[in-house]
């Protein structure tokens, strides 16, 4: 089978790793969707995927896409969020790589962001009240640049109060 130059080798080894632990192939299919994970730079979701797939010719059903992301969640190569919306949203954990979001409620962008003083209070935090941390996710709901001007008070109350996290 054909490494795709896109997925770093080490994440490929990891995934094929796993899968053997597991007693589970390396599909041509489950290639596809790591390549195409990982060609993306923000997150998605699974019928997202379904249809970047299928626009390009790499026809496969919606189960082995979901049954596919499992199986990247559970080796750690994809991070399963829920951003505040009903359905989850995915990303590629690349090495090294951490950030935060601000997630608009009226059109539902994520914008990803990095503060490495915001980094290093938490860490003081963890620190004076003896906590070890594993991991944090830090997710702020507001309105972006676009939509500040664009909804009413009373929607927006509304869409507080669904906030699933």
């Amino acid at each position: 089978m054909r490494l795709n130059a896109k997925v770093p080798p080490s994440e490929m080894r990891c995934f094929e790793t796993y899968l053997r632990s597991k007693k589970l192939k390396l599909t041509d299919e489950r290639v596809k969707i790591l390549t195409t994970i990982f060609d993306k730079s923000t997150h998605f979701n699974a019928e997202w995927l379904y249809r970047e797939l299928n626009q390009k010719k790499q026809s496969m059903s919606r189960a082995t896409i979901y049954r596919t992301l499992y199986l990247l969640v559970q080796c750690n190569l994809v991070r399963r969020n829920s951003l505040g919306s009903a359905h989850a949203n995915y990303e590629a954990i690349r090495e090294a790589e951490h950030h935060d979001h601000l997630i608009c409620l009226n059109c539902d962008r994520v914008i990803e962001f990095y503060r490495l003083n915001l980094e290093q209070l938490q860490e003081e935090i963890c620190h004076e009240k003896n906590f070890q941390p594993l991991h944090h996710n830090l997710q702020i709901f507001g309105l972006c640049s676009e939509c500040i001007n664009k909804t009413d008070d009373s929607t927006m109350r509304h869409k507080v109060a669904q906030i699933r996290t």
